[in-house]
């Protein structure tokens, strides 16, 4: 938000540099990120958080400059002078829906003379990028942000029955709003009517039929307070954002109501040539809590870790606006708190209104300036508990796959229906998926029933930004719906990978299905559990480039080529449900090197194309030699001299004894052996021709 420096010099003295004026406000929680010079004034744009709507206006922002340097708040005069004729004689007001709106304030300006607003008052609102539209609009606007409070101004002649009605909106009502745009109401949204019809959208946007004209003589102005629940519900049903909306959803000041009326009406009086008439109409709907509250010095000083001088807690607090009572008998100091009207909506927080005191230390705390509090471990007594297998077993897959160069993601547990449907899902069962009740939007509609979904979003995100190649991976959960209406879930860990790594001038090499297996491979060995891959046909994976990896012969996720075309290169994924992994300790022991020269050898092997690598290697696993360092698979050959439906495998394999040089005669009965062996199980039996 925008702020000028002028403005705000106008109700308080403001320090001469700056930087020091833009230091201190992000001292106490209201972060200026950028200071711009223009037309003589000094714009401050700072960070003014959903619950500060107090600070959303130059008067409240004048409050946190009086407090942090300790100087003197001078609030505008309110106060106009008055006619004879009353306003409760002009106007009647009358709350249909009492908890839609605690409290409508109406005045009643007569013999305004619409035109252009003074000098003064179009360089307010332009200094903070307004636009000025004429002396009465520019009035509402100026008060909104001087004091918070949102005005609307009415023709009083277009008023039917010169009666306001606060409700909810009618099924099949219409109303035409300021922006011209015609809206179609139902009884979700709040509206102003008078005697016949909808007048304007309540905290949110007048209606064209009752706005103010170059013809207006007597305006009605509208100072009221509508529930923050009902703005939101209307400006979302219609679409609709507004600086009135934006203020009343997250919560305007109850009591500003009446002196911003006044204030409006005072300067309607004098830009205008208004008169306005004696009194307001102040009808209230539901009575709004009073948030109080209890603070301890001692406990604020256990708190904070540092000595507080309880002068200036009283200080402090007394300049924002809460009421402070000292309990009697007490041997250290406390106070009963009782908090400002303006910030009603974010003290509200214990039951029957009770102000929680961590809320009133923060309040103290961003005065005394966080650099005040010393930085101190806190005196934890006893030992950390034993890890247990699960929290081991996901720091070692974290450790083992950053260590084979994969860079670590962490994603929304949500995702979009689409996403859900277009990826494998990793839950037994392929259970269906949790709907949230309330989605942010319509990409966060499910919980995920699987990992990849969003690490492809990663991916494809920097790939797109420039990224020659991506390898991410996640250890995270995922959720599903139960037979008995339940949630479950589950831990797993996912990886995708694509794009070419390495140099152009040295060799490049494009990431495939074969990188990520050898991952997921190395990762099971380091776990203790061995994970295998065997062709499948699976959902979201591209046909013929899809697997199913299994852990002692039980399914345990899928690998494949993801089926997402949009991609700028193909992205290859995986997918394992962690409870399948072991914690390392079961892992095969490492032999060191033998000092005695090793020994290579191959195989090939003709065999039916239906038998998968996994098959054959645990054949070679099943039946390995005591001396057979490693072996594995270097290629897979069909074409001239393969049957039809074969396929020739060759296997590498490297052979090295711990005592002694093996010879060749000995490698080659072993080689024998194996060939043998996988011969007997696997060797080609097409049909002899």
């Amino acid at each position: 938000m925008l702020f000028s420096r002028d403005w705000l010099g106008a109700y308080v003295a403001l320090p001469e540099d700056r930087r020091e004026l833009a230091d201190g406000l992000t001292a106490v929680g209201l972060a200026v990120e950028a200071v711009e010079e223009r037309d003589g004034d000094l714009l401050l744009d700072v960070d003014v958080t959903t619950n500060r709507t107090d600070c959303m206006n130059h008067l409240g922002l004048a409050r946190e400059v009086a407090v942090r340097w300790g100087r003197d708040l001078a609030p505008p005069a309110a106060g106009p002078v008055e006619e004879e004729e009353t306003a409760a004689g002009a106007v009647a007001v009358e709350i249909e829906d009492a908890e839609g709106c605690p409290r409508y304030v109406a005045r009643v300006i007569r013999g305004v003379r619409v035109g252009e607003s003074p000098e003064w008052l179009r360089r307010r609102l332009q200094a903070i990028g307004l636009r000025p539209i004429n002396n009465v609009v520019d009035v509402t606007n100026f008060v909104l942000w001087e004091m918070g409070q949102p005005l609307h101004a009415f023709d009083l002649a277009r008023v039917d029955g010169a009666r306001i009605v606060v409700r909810r909106a009618r099924d099949g009502e219409r109303l035409t709003t300021l922006d011209g745009e015609e809206r179609q109401l139902s009884p979700e949204v709040l509206v102003i009517a008078d005697a016949g019809r909808p007048v304007a959208l309540a905290g949110i946007m007048g209606g064209l039929a009752s706005e103010v004209t170059p013809e207006t003589a007597d305006v009605l102005l509208e100072s009221a307070h509508f529930d923050r629940r009902r703005v939101r519900v209307g400006a979302r049903e219609l679409g609709m954002h507004t600086d009135a909306s934006h203020r009343f959803e997250r919560g305007a000041d109850p009591g500003a109501c009446r002196a911003a009326a006044d204030r409006a009406a005072a300067l309607l009086a004098e830009v205008a040539g208004g008169r306005v008439l004696a009194g307001a109409v102040d009808a209230r709907g539901r009575a709004l809590p009073v948030p109080r509250g209890r603070l301890d010095h001692a406990r604020l000083e256990a708190f904070a870790g540092t000595a507080i001088d309880p002068a200036d807690v009283e200080r402090w607090l007394g300049g924002l606006g809460f009421e402070l009572a000292r309990e009697d008998g007490e041997a250290a100091p406390a106070w009963r708190v009782t908090a400002p009207s303006w910030r009603w909506y974010d003290m509200e927080a214990g039951p029957d209104g009770e102000i929680w005191e961590a809320d009133l230390f923060e309040e103290v705390l961003r005065h005394l300036g966080y650099d005040q509090v010393p930085a101190t471990l806190p005196s934890l007594p006893g030992s950390d508990g034993p890890r247990t297998a699960a929290q081991v077993r996901r720091d070692r897959i974290r450790d083992h796959l950053a260590a084979c160069g994969w860079a670590e993601a962490i994603d929304y547990a949500f995702h979009s229906v689409e996403a859900d449907a277009a990826f494998p899902a990793a839950v037994p069962g392929d259970e269906p998926a949790v709907a949230i009740a309330n989605p942010l939007s319509e990409r966060y509609a499910l919980l995920r029933r699987s990992l990849l979904p969003n690490l492809a979003d990663a991916a494809g995100f920097n790939l797109r930004r420039g990224a020659a190649a991506v390898r991410l991976f996640e250890v995270g959960h995922v959720f599903w719906r139960t037979r008995d209406g339940g949630v479950a879930e589950r831990e797993t860990v996912a990886l995708v990978a694509g794009g070419r790594v390495g140099q152009p001038w040295d060799r490049e090499v494009e990431l495939d299905l074969f990188d990520v297996k050898g991952v997921v491979e190395t990762l099971g060995e380091v776990l203790g559990t061995p994970v295998t891959a065997r062709p499948a046909e699976v959902r979201g994976l591209v046909p013929g480039a899809a697997a199913e990896l299994t852990v002692g012969g039980r399914p345990a996720g899928v690998l494949g080529l993801l089926d997402a075309p949009d991609l700028p290169v193909a992205l290859y994924g995986a997918e394992i449900a962690t409870e399948h992994l072991g914690s390392g300790s079961g892992g095969r022991p490492v032999a060191l090197p033998s000092r005695f020269p090793s020994v290579a050898a191959d195989l090939t092997l003709t065999h039916d194309a239906g038998v998968a690598w996994a098959d054959l290697a645990a054949v070679v696993e099943a039946h390995r030699p005591a001396d057979l360092a490693s072996f594995g698979l270097e290629a897979r050959y069909t074409g001239e001299g393969v049957p039809a439906g074969a396929v020739n495998t060759t296997l590498t394999f490297l052979y090295s004894a711990p005592d002694r040089s093996l010879t060749q005669d000995e490698v080659n009965q072993r080689q024998d052996a194996l060939r043998g062996e996988l011969e007997r199980r696997f060797g080609w039996r097409g049909e002899e021709t």
